[in-house]
């Protein structure tokens, strides 16, 4: 007999869990808001689960909760939608791990009359939710991209770009927000090698190696998250270029803030996922009081994070970020 459950079953076993373990909610006359993550070990989401847990507690609701067993769980994304809608949910927050195969859960919740936020990630085509709260991702690349340039200052770049995977808005658009603030286009030659990493810090670690066997003389490397830029970090050391090299990132995270604290990475992109989930359910405490649904995009800022200013670009220092980061 094969003793492990199917990813499916897994979720399944959470939200009953999160119900208070007989799948029964503490009052049927209270409605339900779902929360589905990418997982549940990255802070981020972490920290967005936080925002969500307050928020429904603050309007009245309860809370339901599932994630991925990992980052591009697109199944157990797709059997919490239906558990959730099963359950009589009134809305459903979710962070897309594959951002076209969710989209026909995403429709038939909402063709059952469930309201569906996106957080963080839009899906593709990003009306398929009904709204999105979350970073201008491509605004935080393009910080960045400006941040990168005037801290460069005239010197010419050898760039290494540590992305996402492919077909992840998310990912795209940072990357593609990077260039534009650095002011070059996707092929540029100064762009001498891109890697995935699914925003991994081991993956971030192998990427850069493997870029500086491609191209040695690198010395600017934008990176998807912190996890990515602290192993691309570690492979810089290990050669000795841990000093002579400019790491910018995007995310804002605790860890990732001291380690712009301390000088591992330059600046950072700081978002704010407790703010895309407390907004979001309290759409859905909107929703299930007067049937009134959000729509279209909110953008829950982003700020850039650096104890290295630079001229003409709007940032805040690390005291800031760690007062308002997350994890």
């Amino acid at each position: 007999m094969n003793a492990k459950l199917p990813a499916g079953l897994l979720v399944t076993a959470l939200l009953l869990a999160g119900c208070g373990g007989n799948g029964q909610s503490a009052s049927s006359a209270t409605p339900k808001v779902g929360l589905i993550t990418k997982t549940e070990t990255n802070p981020f989401f972490v920290k967005m689960k936080e925002g969500a847990q307050k928020a429904a507690q603050a309007s009245g609701l309860e809370l339901m909760s599932a994630a991925g067993k990992f980052d591009g769980d697109n199944a157990a994304q797709i059997t919490a939608i239906e558990n959730m809608v099963a359950a009589g949910v009134k809305g459903i927050l979710i962070t897309p791990s594959d951002t076209k195969a969710i989209v026909p859960a995403i429709r038939k919740a909402r063709d059952a009359g469930v309201l569906v936020i996106a957080l963080d990630t839009p899906t593709e085509p990003q009306d398929a939710t009904d709204a999105l709260f979350a970073t201008d991702n491509f605004k935080a690349g393009e910080l960045i991209g400006q941040y990168a340039k005037a801290a460069m200052a005239g010197k010419p770049a050898r760039i290494a770009t540590l992305d996402l995977a492919p077909g992840i808005t998310v990912g795209k658009l940072r990357h593609d927000g990077f260039l534009k603030g650095f002011g070059v286009q996707e092929g540029d030659p100064s762009v001498v090698c891109s890697q995935d990493t699914r925003g991994d810090q081991a993956k971030g670690q192998t990427a850069m190696e493997n870029c500086l066997q491609k191209a040695p003389g690198i010395n600017l490397v934008y990176t998807i998250n912190e996890p990515a830029a602290l192993g691309a970090y570690t492979a810089l050391k290990a050669k000795g270029r841990e000093k002579d090299v400019l790491i910018v990132s995007v995310d804002g995270g605790c860890t990732g803030t001291r380690a712009v604290q301390s000088g591992q990475i330059a600046a950072t992109s700081q978002q704010y996922p407790l703010k895309m989930a407390e907004d979001g359910v309290k759409a859905v405490a909107a929703f299930a009081k007067d049937g009134k649904k959000a729509s279209g995009y909110t953008d829950t800022g982003v700020t850039l994070i650096t104890d290295q200013a630079v001229s003409g670009v709007e940032a805040k220092d690390t005291a800031f970020g760690l007062a308002n980061c997350w994890g």
